[in-house]
């Protein structure tokens, strides 16, 4: 074989394997882990009031704040100390809520986080310890006991002129701070069937979901119920444990998917679209007559030898753009969302007026997507 030839045969080869690569470039796909949870496998929301003691002066003022009062005498008296019909002046306390959140099959014992907020008029949280404070679910029952030094990220400093305020010195945290004291009964692993619940709900979604995990098992075990939620049932060959069949399934990579839509936010003037957005072929022109009206006063001194007084003199400019050298464009029918945007940016306008022009293409019938407005 000639030197030519050995030449054309790699040339070959190498054509082959780059066609072969890009068609097996694969659409984006996610786990069905990240796709949907497992139905009751969730967080609860834990809430207490208790009291910060040790700040430096920056606590709650008693007289405007009375319930810190009121709650620090009632500590005081479980400790043996009677302050009924005393004048209490301290600074040093502080009345706050305690939350948390306490999560799914979390064992007795086990430590959470919590975060802190002033209730009262306390300046600053910084160098405080929360005192034994309990923590409430939605039904009234204590769930968790929290305590401990704060951590405070902002921090206030001023003197007789000025001061400087950095982060919220009201608000802390503690980490691991709250003890777990009861917990949630969910038992996951007796149970014959789960339901999935798509964090995005989809119909197709849903199918695709139900159609991997057959695959995997081998018999019809998943069924899509509605667009966020898929029946699992536990087939024998598992036996009878549900979280070997969820182990196996959470890592099973589907690709989502989801309706066109354009998500606006008018305060921050930010644009999100989908990649499935599509829009017709439509003329756009934009364009806004601006007045600016610009005031330079100017002052008129006489001699001094001459009669006559000093006067100020106004002098107005006044001038019109009326955008004339703007022209209408075309934006294409489009077939990916980098056109489209290419096509918006191509009329040199920004994020606002662009927020105008989806909404009038919009209402032309012209684009294939629903706007959600925040």
């Amino acid at each position: 074989m000639s030197m030519w030839s050995r030449f054309f045969v790699r040339t070959l080869a190498l054509a082959a394997a780059v066609l072969a690569a890009v068609s097996t470039v694969e659409a984006a796909t996610s786990r069905i882990k990240d796709l949907a949870a497992i139905e009751g496998v969730r967080e609860n929301q834990l809430v207490g009031y208790g009291i910060v003691v040790g700040l430096n002066g920056t606590g709650d003022s008693l007289n405007n704040a009375p319930f810190t009062k009121q709650s620090l005498q009632a500590m005081l008296e479980r400790m043996g100390v009677n302050t009924r019909g005393a004048n209490m002046r301290t600074a040093n306390v502080a009345a706050v809520m305690v939350t948390a959140n306490l999560p799914p099959f979390a064992a007795q014992g086990t430590r959470i986080d919590v975060s802190i907020s002033a209730l009262g008029d306390a300046k600053s949280l910084q160098g405080g310890t929360l005192l034994v404070t309990p923590l409430m679910g939605a039904d009234g029952e204590v769930y968790a006991i929290a305590q401990g030094a704060l951590a405070v990220g902002g921090f206030t400093a001023k003197g007789d002129a000025a001061s400087v305020t950095r982060g919220v010195p009201t608000s802390a945290r503690i980490a691991s701070g709250a003890v777990v004291e009861r917990e949630v009964e969910f038992k996951l692993g007796s149970m014959s069937a789960v339901r999935l619940s798509l964090r995005n709900p989809d119909f197709t979604t849903a199918r695709r979901i139900a159609l991997a995990i057959n695959d995997l098992i081998g018999v019809p075990s998943a069924e899509p119920i509605d667009p966020s939620t898929v029946r699992l049932t536990l087939p024998p060959k598992f036996n009878g444990n549900i979280v070997d069949l969820i182990t196996d399934i959470e890592q099973l990579t589907v690709e989502p998917d989801l309706p066109a839509k354009v998500v606006i936010d008018e305060a921050t003037g930010i644009i999100v679209m989908g990649q499935d957005v599509r829009v017709s072929t439509v003329a756009v022109a934009q364009g806004n007559l601006t007045v600016t009206v610009t005031e330079q006063p100017e002052v008129s001194q006489p001699n001094p030898l001459a009669a006559g007084e000093t006067r100020t003199v106004p002098r107005t400019q006044v001038s019109v753009d009326d955008s004339s050298k703007k022209r209408m464009a075309i934006v294409n029918q489009t077939v990916s969302l980098r056109e489209l945007v290419d096509g918006l940016n191509a009329l040199g306008i920004g994020p606002r007026d662009m927020i105008t022009i989806l909404q009038a293409i919009k209402a032309a019938g012209a684009l294939q997507a629903e706007i959600e407005v925040l």
